[in-house]
Parts: structure tokens; C-alpha cells; sequence
């Protein structure tokens, strides 16, 4: 693996020349980017090789390669060999993946010249593609304006102030707009390669890499990439954490009104609303139908329920209010969200 995806390209087998008509993915390396960013991916392009070539078809050729070539030291201290990217022809190059980086906007400060050279040569690449913060390195090449983009939950925010063009979409796993792919965190790397392979070479290969690497062949976007009770416990609205959990205790309930919620608190009713909203960024009411949307989301992608018993432990109370709430947050129904993504 490391030999295909790290080490320079021999005279014998120069990247200018993709044998067998193999795809060609090129990894962007940099100072300080995330290992499990960059080799996620690759391993899943590795293993789609092994079984399209064992069917007498072509893979992938695989490079990771940075502006100079040489050894590259990863946020973790690995070392990586690169190949440099003067040695390809960016007509050639069916993939362009950036990969993140923990302190992308430290990285991304001193890799400008990397930046300048994708933002010209993704125009002529067929596809380019970014894992968790890479996102930020093609927006800096001006590649994500007027489009929808994904990258890791805890900087859907510092993404959206630093490129206000941008749709960020918070909640995605990955997105794919046009000729440009952008994932949400470290892992959903996988799933953007999965996604790509899936693409390029059918479900069934895809699903073969998939339980090889024991991990679910994730769909086409869309599936929420963290918890609304778990953001809830990492922003400004900890003094309501145990109000969380009571709630996501006790959604079946279907009256969870401000007066009731109020009184967990014990606050007054207007108290509380005002202050849940400047805490929070959302009203009572909403908090409580994004809770049951995340519960019976959880329950139609891993039970055997039916809908309507999924409706009333959600506190929706009947199938058709569930149906309509998920319409509103996701824009699918609740049968079409269980044949996307039910396991």
C-alpha cells in the first residue's frame, strides 16, 4: 500500500503515463496535513484496484504528491514520500484530493503556492475532491463559490465567516457538486472514496471494498455526520445539558411545551424561551423536533419498527406529522430516509 500510494514514480513508470488506462488519483501533500485524511482514502482506492484488476480491468494509479517531492511530515510525525506535482500533466488526472489538516488555516498560510497550483489545475483535472478541513484549500482557491460544500462540524462555522459564498452544508457527510466532491471529518474520507468508486467502477465493487475495510458503503450524501445532542454539549448552551437528556428521555411524550420544559429548569416560561434562544440559536419548540427527527432517524437506520411505531416513540404522535417534520429538516419522507440509509 505504501509503495503504491507514497513512493516516487520510477523513469520505468512516470505519472505522465497511467497504464492499462487506470485512473489517476493524485493526493496533494503538505506540511502538518492529517494522516488518516490522506490514507483513509487511499486504502480505498488501493483495495478497488485489487478487485478490478482481478476482473482483467483497470484500477487506479495512486500518488501523493506536494510542489517540491521528497519526504512530507504529517500532523502526526509520520513522514510521507511525495512525488513532485511538476511531473504531472493535470489533463491526466482523472482525481485531485486535498487532504485536511488539525490547524488548516496555519498550514494552509504556508502551503499558498500548493493553493495557487490547484486552483489552476482543477479546471483541467475531471474531478476534485477534499476530506474533512481540505474543504478550506479548495475554497481558498476560489473552486467552492456559489456551491454547496461540506467539511468537518466543528469549522462548518469558521467556513461559512471565512467564505461567505459558500453553502455550507453542516449536517452532510459529503457533497458533490458538479466536478467537486468536499467531506465532513477525517473519516468521511472513506465514504467520499467509497462514493468515487462506487462512480467509477459499480456498487458492487464498491460494496466489496466496503466490507473489506468493515466499514457501511455510505449512500450518496446526506446522512448527518454528528449528534444534535452531542453539538449541544459543545457550544454556549451547557448551563441546558441535562435539559437535553431529559428531553431525549422523554421524546415520546408528545406535549414537551415551553411551560413543561420551563419547569425542568425552573425558570418562567418567557424566561426561558428568551434565554434558550440567545444560548442556543434556536427556539424550544425547534430544539425539541430536531431531537425527534436525530431519535427516529437513529431508529429507522438501525430497527426493525415500523414507521408509525417509530412516529409515536418519537413523540410525532402519528406518521403523517412525522412525515411532513421530516419533509421540513431533510427533505426526504421517512420511508425514503429508511431505504437510503438503513443498515
Amino acid at each position: 500500500m505504501n509503495e503504491i500510494a507514497s513512493s516516487p514514480a520510477s523513469p520505468a513508470s512516470s505519472p505522465r503515463l497511467a497504464c492499462d488506462s487506470s485512473r489517476l488519483i493524485v493526493f496533494l501533500a503538505y506540511p502538518e496535513m492529517g494522516l488518516l485524511d490522506l490514507t483513509g482514502a487511499q486504502t480505498v482506492f488501493w483495495a478497488a484496484s485489487k478487485y478490478m484488476n482481478a476482473r482483467n480491468l483497470p484500477g487506479y494509479t495512486l500518488h501523493t504528491a506536494s510542489l517540491a517531492g521528497g519526504l512530507m511530515h504529517t500532523a502526526e510525525g509520520l513522514a510521507v514520500n511525495t512525488v513532485a506535482l511538476s511531473d504531472f500533466d493535470a489533463r491526466t488526472i482523472d482525481t485531485l484530493i486535498a487532504p485536511g489538516a488539525p490547524n488548516i488555516l496555519q498550514a494552509m498560510n504556508h502551503s499558498l503556492d500548493l493553493v495557487a497550483w490547484l486552483a489552476e489545475a482543477s479546471g483541467k483535472a475531471k474531478r476534485t475532491a477534499s476530506v474533512c478541513s481540505g474543504t478550506f484549500l479548495l475554497a481558498e482557491a476560489g473552486l467552492l463559490e456559489g456551491r454547496r460544500a461540506a467539511t468537518h462540524w466543528l469549522m462548518c462555522d469558521m467556513l461559512k465567516e471565512r467564505y461567505p459564498a459558500i453553502e455550507v452544508d453542516s449536517d452532510a457527510i459529503f457533497v458533490k457538486q458538479d466536478a467537486i466532491w468536499t467531506s465532513a471529518g477525517v473519516s468521511a474520507g472513506i465514504d467520499l472514496a467509497l462514493a468515487l468508486v462506487e462512480e467509477d467502477c459499480g456498487r458492487e465493487v464498491a460494496l466489496l471494498v466496503a466490507r473489506e475495510m468493515v466499514v457501511f458503503l455510505k449512500r450518496p450524501g446526506g446522512q448527518a455526520q454528528y449528534s444534535q445532542l452531542l453539538k449541544s454539549q459543545t457550544s454556549e448552551s451547557a448551563a441546558f445539558d441535562e435539559l437535553h437528556l431529559w428531553i431525549s428521555h422523554n421524546l415520546a411524550t408528545e406535549n414537551l411545551t415551553v411551560e413543561t420544559l420551563a419547569q425542568q429548569v425552573q425558570m418562567s416560561p418567557r424566561n426561558f424561551a428568551r434565554v434558550y434562544k440567545l444560548k442556543t440559536g434556536r427556539t424550544p419548540a425547534k430544539a425539541v423536533e430536531v431531537l425527534r427527527v436525530e431519535a427516529a432517524r437513529r431508529l429507522l437506520e438501525e430497527s426493525e419498527r415500523n414507521i408509525d411505531q417509530i412516529s409515536r416513540l418519537c413523540g410525532f404522535g402519528d406518521e403523517e406529522r412525522m412525515r411532513l417534520t421530516f419533509q421540513r429538516n431533510l427533505g426526504v419522507s421517512p420511508r425514503e430516509y429508511r431505504s437510503r440509509f438503513s443498515r
